[in-house]
């Protein structure tokens, strides 16, 4: 039975869901495949992704093809309460409100889990976490799952590596359909909406610094040049640093880009990127921001119990002052600020890696016994599938390799 905030707010929420139907074409045609094939008939589905439109009607593709599903959403503050309340009331069962409590947060979780689901569909980990260390009970009806983010994709790394990892799971982030258009232009985009949407300040003529430099990072250096900023990236890892400096951006230390930065965005699936230590050397005024999955990147535990003050300044944004008298601002509580400030990504961009997600789930259902525990890439099949399908949804067509060219790859000699 689903546990949600309002099942009132159903009419607003099917309303969301269905404009970004008519801008997610590659669903549409998958969910159409779907419903004579009935890939996922007598299956259970645990999933959690972000609780809006978009998820929302991939959790409808999924279950028109036969999928018994049971949703909640990755982060509390990126659920909205008319889409989950709108998935309630068309039979799906969703545990997710916005705003839950730590604790109500891992009851959702958990409830999602107790389906014993055969599939799970992870963003950020939280499932295959709990799955492992709680739940283990539901561990040998589970055939696999999907992983949707860099920071899932890295705790599945780390499970595998000490051979904690008990079923497969494969590596959505990973596919090219995803990272080069969800995490680049997806992030670029969704970042600067929720930004803009919050502040309602000019981008134009800031030094922006950009913490990470990956195809999340790159991207929202992207849009931000755009915008007109001065953009400053920093880094740890000297290759990616290089190609910043080649993308002509400045870079330096995180201690540098702190006393001369006005807004700040985390974007490394990493924790402590911007810590007392440069709180402290910043403008008065300076606003901090984070992309990441989850929030640690910027350390707003430390703001909140070291700060002389806070105060709410704006809808979704926190004023911290220090003991220098200096005030820095955090916007969405350092959590992901494209979601929760913002919508998230664009519809048009989730219409890509979803696809991936629903042909990869069920790739998982068609080799049930063949595949081992671990860490798995998506088939390049998927990948090239999807971006031909999105490149013929954009009334786009491509080349492709004679006979004779193709003999000519792959020989030795000219």
């Amino acid at each position: 039975m689903s546990n949600i905030r309002d099942i009132s707010l159903a009419p607003s929420g099917e309303k969301k869901i269905d404009w970004v139907r008519r801008n997610m074409p590659l669903l549409c045609g998958i969910k159409a495949e779907f419903e004579e094939e009935k890939p996922f008939a007598g299956l259970r589905i645990a999933l959690s992704v972000h609780m809006e439109a978009k998820t929302a009607f991939l959790c409808r593709v999924l279950a028109a093809a036969g999928a018994e599903m049971h949703v909640t959403g990755c982060n509390p503050l990126s659920t909205q309460d008319d889409v989950a309340a709108a998935l309630a009331a068309g039979g799906i069962d969703v545990h997710a409100w916005h705003g839950a409590t730590s604790e109500e947060y891992e009851r959702h979780l958990t409830e999602v889990l107790e389906s014993e689901p055969n599939i799970i569909i992870d963003d950020g980990g939280d499932l295959v976490n709990l799955t492992h260390t709680k739940l283990r009970e539901i561990i040998p009806g589970i055939i696999g799952g999907c992983e949707e983010t860099t920071t899932g994709v890295i705790r599945l790394n780390a499970m595998a590596a000490v051979g904690e990892l008990q079923f497969p799971m494969i590596a959505v982030n990973n596919a090219r359909c995803k990272y080069l258009f969800d995490n680049r232009y997806g992030t670029g985009q969704s970042v600067w909406d929720g930004i803009n949407r919050t502040t309602n300040l000019i981008v134009a003529g800031k030094n922006v610094v950009v913490a990470g430099y990956g195809w999340c990072g790159r991207g929202i250096a992207m849009r931000a040049k755009g915008f007109g900023a001065k953009v400053i990236i920093a880094e740890v890892d000297p290759v990616k640093a290089l190609e910043a400096m080649m993308d002509g951006f400045r870079v330096m230390p995180m201690a540098e880009a702190a006393v001369i930065g006005d807004l700040f965005v985390t974007s490394t699936g990493c924790r402590d990127v911007i810590t007392a230590e440069h709180f402290r050397l910043m403008k008065d005024g300076a606003i901090l921001c984070n992309a990441g999955h989850f929030n640690v990147e910027v350390d707003v535990a430390w703001l909140e119990k070291n700060a002389v003050s806070s105060f709410p300044s704006k809808q979704n944004i926190v004023g911290y002052e220090l003991d220098n008298g200096r005030t820095v601002f955090v916007l969405a509580e350092g959590r992901l600020v494209n979601l929760a400030s913002g919508d998230g990504h664009p519809a048009e961009i989730m219409d890509m890696s979803f696809a991936i997600q629903a042909m990869s789930a069920r790739y998982l259902a068609k080799n049930r016994d063949g595949l081992k525990p671990g860490v798995i890439s998506v088939p390049e099949e998927i990948d090239l599938e999807v971006a031909e399908r999105k490149l013929r949804y954009s009334g786009m067509s491509i080349d492709t390799l004679t006979e004779s060219q193709r003999e000519y790859l792959k020989s030795w000699q000219l």
